[in-house]
């Protein structure tokens, strides 16, 4: 209904043969190039705000650049980076592009391994700075770094300071440049281990460089590093000698899938891209497993390393209900039984008057629960009708029979989205009237205070559009009763592995509660949350924290019924001029599991967070709610009265 903020994208290409290998068989050296390109834009879904793309040469020569690199901001960065990199080929004649041996040692960008990533925020820093890839340069080889992921640490405060003892110096205060930094090291101390090995055998110059580069194994730089990090992550990185790794985190938070051949390995964050891309099965696509880390070397040689033991598997089931494709072939059938699971909610809802009820979704996002939703009703009626049949089986009459048989599930496309509404040329109430047309209606698709209509969403976030377009625009169809249907469960906490969703007046399953908690005179619970919150931050920053943290928000929510929280929301989006009866219909906790049973982790409705970083985080969300909004607004009432 209203777009949840996005996550990261990552795209991995290595090719495993010479460039003259590809140029033959698909008549092109560009090969990786645009298998890159094609992962990049089927991933588009997951980062608006910037695109990079990073290329390295193996065995260049000596005083030739080897490491290229293009970023850009805005919607239009995959192209932008895609038409900087084929800019560099208008100074080749014609037969020096079809040459795969020149292109190797004299074209930029002709390559055998590539890096893409598409960004979204989720720490506010915007701009080309904090586009990955990020790059550490070096002159040896071995030592230049290429990172990138789509991630979010919840303890970087803990790692930059264990960093910095070191006499480390980070150039800016943010958890890539912080990762970089400590691989960095890490791989700098891999280095100086195998210098050292080959110095005792006696090795020395360029030979002991290739023996160096031959030898260098990431994964033991990886160990070094990634039992520091608290969060979800999948990071992908190569060395400038040709070292290629990819990390998932221990939890399986954030999604990895990736192919290999005897031509070519690639990695997304999302199995129907590479599918797409590759034009193979689903079964030929392996997920990288929890805390397990697939490497490459130098020589092309393919192997898996689990890098840290798994821990409990919390994979986000919000990727499988909104952000990745839909494409996928679980997750199509994990949506569809998201929407099914809901028919039994739903029937209550409309006092099981399928006569006179219209049933829709808001495009384009909740069309595969609806057709879910859709199928269970069918299943439903046909045994309604199988059940009214058998017990009239020598009474049947022929009016009867018909009045049977035409009983049907009705459905109409009464919602369209009609425009992207530039708001950001208007304010105040000029900006919520525009708001408010962003979606039409279809006009004399159920009949005017008679029918119920049913619409099915993915998700309830903010409630923004619900209140300023979407309600307002189904109202205009006078049904007697709109009820709202949410596939997936109330969303109560923010998220801090990786997707912009980070405080808690942003969600209007919390402001309900909170008003809840005012109307019944139980403020004191809001105020005890908060001091309990306040007194564990101070336990952690004294270091006598020794007890698992508490995510104290879950106290607010926890005198009230899902029922009790879904009425208020529902009274607190209704205005005054909203003729019809509005009820809010979530998924449970339990449906949601069921309808994705291996994507248990469901910190966003259930408060579970994964690791202690993402408690601690919550806690300090409830922190910042309370002292800059909720006791400011206290004072000043106080002083009004």
């Amino acid at each position: 209904m209203e777009e949840l903020k996005h996550e990261c994208g990552v795209a991995i290409v290595r090719l495993l043969k010479p460039l003259e290998f590809y140029h033959r068989k698909y008549g092109t050296w560009t090969y990786g190039l645009n298998k890159l390109y094609l992962l990049m834009e089927k991933q588009h879904n997951r980062g608006q705000e910037g695109a990079g793309l990073a290329c390295i040469k193996l065995h260049p020569r000596v005083g030739k650049e080897y490491m290229f690199r293009e970023r850009a901001t805005g919607t239009g960065a995959i192209a932008e980076i895609f038409s900087s990199v084929h800019r560099h080929y208008k100074n080749f004649s014609k037969e020096e592009l079809n040459d795969p041996v020149f292109a190797k040692a004299k074209i930029p960008f002709a390559g055998e391994l590539y890096l893409g990533h598409l960004r979204y925020s989720t720490t506010g820093k915007f701009g080309i700075s904090y586009v990955h890839p990020f790059l550490r340069r070096n002159n040896w080889r071995a030592r230049n770094l290429l990172l990138c992921g789509n991630f979010n640490l919840t303890n970087v405060d803990e790692v930059f300071r264990k960093i910095t003892s070191t006499g480390q110096h980070p150039r800016d205060y943010s958890d890539t440049y912080i990762m970089l930094e400590q691989m960095g090291h890490r791989l700098d101390r891999e280095v100086e281990r195998l210098f050292a090995e080959c110095k005792e055998e006696g090795k020395k110059g360029v030979d002991m460089t290739e023996v160096i580069e031959q030898r260098i194994d990431l994964s033991n730089v990886l160990r070094e590093c990634v039992p520091d990090w608290d969060g979800g992550f999948v990071i992908g990185g190569m060395t400038g000698s040709g070292e290629t790794f990819a990390v998932r985190d221990p939890w399986g938070i954030r999604p990895a899938f990736y192919y290999v051949d005897d031509e070519i390995v690639v990695l997304a964050s999302e199995r129907p891209v590479i599918q797409t891309v590759m034009n193979i099965r689903s079964d030929k696509v392996t997920e990288l497993k929890r805390g397990e880390a697939l490497l490459i070397n130098k020589g092309g040689e393919v192997r898996l390393s689990q890098i840290v033991p798994p821990a409990t598997n919390n994979a986000c089931s919000f990727e499988r209900i909104y952000f990745s494709r839909g494409s996928d072939v679980d997750i199509y059938k994990e949506r569809k039984r998201l929407g099914g699971n809901l028919v039994q909610t739903i029937l209550r809802a409309i006092d099981h008057d399928l006569r006179h009820t219209v049933f829709s979704f808001i495009p384009n996002t909740a069309e595969v629960a609806y057709y879910g939703m859709l199928e269970e009703l069918d299943n439903y009626l046909n045994k309604l009708k199988k059940d009214w049949i058998a017990d009239r089986t020598h009474l049947l009459q022929e009016e009867e029979l018909g009045q049977i048989l035409s009983l049907r599930i009705r459905t109409e496309k009464v919602a369209i989205k009609d425009i992207k509404l530039r708001t950001f040329i208007a304010e105040g109430q000029s900006r919520n009237d525009l708001a408010a047309h962003v979606y039409d209606i279809t006009y004399g698709s159920l009949q005017s205070f008679v029918d119920n209509l049913v619409i099915i969403d993915d998700s309830i976030v903010r409630g923004t559009t619900l209140r300023q377009s979407i309600i307002h625009m189904l109202n205009r169809l006078h049904p007697k009763k709109i009820v709202i249907v949410s596939s997936s469960p109330q969303v109560r906490y923010p998220d801090y592995y990786g997707i912009d969703m980070s405080r808690m007046n942003e969600f209007i399953t919390f402001k309900a509660a909170v008003t809840l908690l005012e109307e019944h005179g139980r403020t004191s619970i809001l105020q005890e949350a908060y001091k309990q919150a306040k007194l564990q931050e101070e336990r952690i920053a004294s270091y006598r924290q020794v007890e698992p943290l508490r995510n104290y928000v879950q106290d607010i929510y926890a005198p009230f019924s899902n029922e009790e929280i879904s009425a208020k929301m529902a009274d607190m989006l209704t205005s005054p001029t909203i003729q019809s009866k509005i009820e809010i219909v979530y998924q449970t906790i339990d449906g949601l599991h069921v309808s994705c049973p291996n994507h248990p982790g469901d910190w966003y409705f259930s408060g579970n967070y994964p690791t202690q970083g993402g408690m601690r985080m919550v806690n300090r969300a409830l922190i910042a709610f309370m002292e800059e909004e909720y006791l400011c607004k206290e004072k000043h009432d106080n002083i009004v009265q």
